[in-house]
């Protein structure tokens, strides 16, 4: 299908824009049920976008945690049939008890065609961006 390209980049844009706006049913629903997450904030893999929506509650209940908002750029997107990788790197502004944050991550999706048309994410790793790093004293 020629317009795969931008019906994937369709796809990861309507999931960032749901996880900046706070929308996490929107969110959670841009992804597989068997979905996995690799964080580097998590102490483990996260096997089902069940799993991965528990500890965002956690994290809610707990901490407090919303999510402010979420810049993507130096995106990249690599079609493979059914499958399609994207990369971008991610600016989130993020509000917990301990007040607000900003966040500077590298992420990749993975997303896969379902039902013919549909693209769903199907994998999210994410990782601290080395670029944004203090240097050493």
């Amino acid at each position: 299908m020629s317009n795969d390209h931008d019906t994937v980049l369709a796809a990861a844009d309507a999931l960032i824009a749901a996880f900046a706006e706070g929308r996490t049913d929107d969110y959670f629903d841009a992804f597989a049920a068997d979905a996995t997450f690799v964080f580097h904030t998590a102490d483990r893999r996260l096997d089902s976008t069940q799993e991965y929506r528990a500890l965002w509650q956690k994290w809610s209940e707990e901490d407090a945690f919303r999510v402010l908002s979420c810049d993507s750029n130096d995106r990249r997107l690599q079609l493979l049939g059914d499958t399609a990788v994207f990369t971008h790197s991610v600016t989130t502004r993020i509000s917990t008890t301990a007040g607000e944050e900003v966040l500077h991550e590298r992420e990749t999706i993975v997303f896969h065609r379902v039902a013919g048309e549909d693209w769903r994410a199907v994998h999210e790793h994410l990782s601290t961006d080395p670029s944004t790093a203090a240097a050493p004293a």
